[in-house]
């Protein structure tokens, strides 16, 4: 334990700065009784899984709900709150025989008719849930007895079992459902089937919850059964990194996500802590390019800030060589990642400097930016606030800087609010949107991104229509391996025209004490997995 010690003694200092003093004897009492208590990066700005967005966000949601199906390591789905499934020759209907012993954290039943009224409710425009994104070729669904589901598709969809896997698509109590908007608070009107209840909420600071002790229904590729281990969990809102590191070397905290690449010396390999990291199949941290408007508009403009820097050293500048810079905006770990771009673009400065002449670009103003007519060659990044963590406002800076010095582009880093965001989406005014997605789907990742209907153009114009055709062509093929030829051909038509500058691959990190044990990822996710399964002790 000496080297505990000294962790927490050289961190203390930092701690008290950061107004997370120790509190109960020893600085631990987030551990007694059974309980357990998360240091997190970020606060849901929305509690309901319908309606959420935010990648970090579901680490919490997924506490409280499930999943109809599971989707396991290998890339294949076990049964959850459903027991098994068929799926028609013609692959647009798909029938689900349902437990029949789970019921929501209120004691009301869970059923064919429950899990109807879910999948409705998403797909009805007149909600705008964020989900409906995972249903875009849902019909309807019946109930043909309460143990029976019935799914009727518009047309086949390949990423149909992703989508039902997804804590997007969990399951709220019908009466939870009529709440509406209201269920973005976190309130105890959020009535799930999960392992766990919300207790209480406290804004900035922290979300409590404690078990649903009728809990007896988890994924089918579970090792445990019954109620939670814990009694309770608790996620702080901790979002500055030191603050987070601290307050797990002091006990404050038994587990933290998000650590810094500085940061892990001080857990990984140390007596008293362990430390773990996930795997990169979500897509990787990605400059997506609106391609229809201003300078981003130039296919010349979009492949020199593409090649006009040298990602891998800003990347191994910023995360120290933890994480690896990103060829394609499908994560490396993912079965459809088409590594065949690896070392195909980038890090050619005098390549993006003659792109730049060709298109007009030839004139430097007092800063040494160009110009073109008197107008500096600026592209927007705007990043919303809730979404900025793990360095990726430091990265971009770094990138801007490069871009600046090499080739006289100025990429305009803007953090602006959810709101605003959403405003430019809803005109198809945005530039550059920097993003994550967690589905894991390839299929779902590159038409969420990219495709027209989907969040980035859904209200945009002059769209390039063969890549929309090749996207949608390849969420028809159920054949997986015929369709995964047709996931690499829009990777590369993606990254050579430079519709996207992926930069990082990123993966989720843990740090926790050594008490802690059952610690793990959700596949469909790729971040840390419920709390369901963690026990706390020596």
């Amino acid at each position: 334990m000496r080297n505990r010690r000294l962790l927490a003694a050289a961190l203390g200092t930092l701690l008290l700065l950061a107004g997370c003093a120790p509190s109960g004897a020893g600085g631990r009492s987030s551990a007694a009784g059974n309980s357990l208590t998360w240091g997190v990066t970020t606060e849901p700005q929305c509690f309901d899984p319908h309606r959420s967005t935010q990648q970090n966000a579901f680490i919490i949601i997924r506490n409280y709900v499930d999943s109809l199906i599971a989707k396991k390591r290998d890339g294949t789905f076990a049964p959850w709150l459903a027991t098994h499934w068929k799926i028609s020759d013609g692959g647009t209907v798909y029938t689900f025989r349902l437990r029949d012993d789970v019921t929501f954290s209120d004691g009301t039943r869970f059923d064919a008719k429950a899990a109807k009224a879910n999948f409705d409710y998403v797909a009805d425009p007149a909600n705008a849930a964020d989900a409906a994104s995972l249903l875009v070729n849902y019909q309807r669904s019946t109930a043909p007895d309460p143990h029976t589901l019935r799914i009727e598709l518009k047309k086949p969809d390949s990423s149909l079992l992703e989508s039902l896997s997804s804590v997007k698509l969990g399951f709220l109590s019908p009466s939870s459902l009529k709440k509406g908007d209201t269920l973005c608070n976190a309130s105890r009107s959020l009535v799930g089937t999960g392992p766990f209840t919300l207790d209480s909420y406290t804004r900035g600071q922290s979300v409590r919850f404690r078990k649903n002790p009728r809990y007896d229904w988890p994924p089918g590729f579970s090792r445990h059964r019954g109620p939670a281990y814990l009694d309770a969990v608790t996620y702080r809102f901790l979002p500055e990194y030191s603050t987070r590191s601290g307050a797990l070397a002091s006990g404050q905290v038994d587990a933290i996500e998000g650590v810094q690449p500085l940061d892990v010396p001080l857990f990984k390999d140390v007596t008293g802590f362990r430390y773990l990291t996930g795997p990169s199949r979500q897509t990787s941290f990605t400059l997506n390019i609106n391609y229809t408007r201003g300078p981003g508009a130039d296919i010349r403009v979009r492949r020199a800030l593409r090649d006009g820097a040298d990602l891998d050293a800003v990347v191994k500048a910023v995360y120290r060589g933890t994480v690896p810079r990103a060829w394609s905006n499908i994560g490396p770990d993912n079965s459809d990642y088409d590594a065949s771009l690896k070392n195909t673009w980038g890090n050619d400065p005098k390549k993006a400097n003659r792109l730049l002449d060709e298109a007009g670009w030839t004139g430097r103003d007092g800063d040494g930016y160009r110009t073109k007519d008197g107008k500096r060659l600026t592209l927007e990044v705007g990043y919303p606030q809730p979404y900025v963590r793990d360095n990726r406002d430091v990265l971009i800076e770094a990138l801007q800087a490069e871009l600046r010095q090499n080739i006289g582009l100025d990429l305009d880093l803007k953090i602006n609010t959810a709101g605003e965001f959403t405003d430019q989406k809803a005109t198809g005014n945005w530039s550059i949107y920097p993003n994550t997605l967690n589905p894991l789907d390839a299929g779902l990742e590159l038409r969420q991104v990219l495709g027209s209907t989907e969040f980035l153009y859904g209200n945009v114009h002059g769209y390039d229509r063969k890549l929309d055709a090749m996207i949608n062509r390849a969420l028809a093929t159920t054949d997986l391996d015929r369709r995964r030829p047709l996931l690499a051909k829009i990777q590369r038509r993606a990254v050579d025209r430079a519709y996207i500058v992926p930069l990082f691959a990123p993966h989720y990190q843990i740090a926790a004490s050594d008490t802690v044990h059952g610690l793990g990822f959700e596949t469909q996710l790729d971040s840390p997995a419920t709390s369901y399964a963690v026990r706390v002790g020596r």
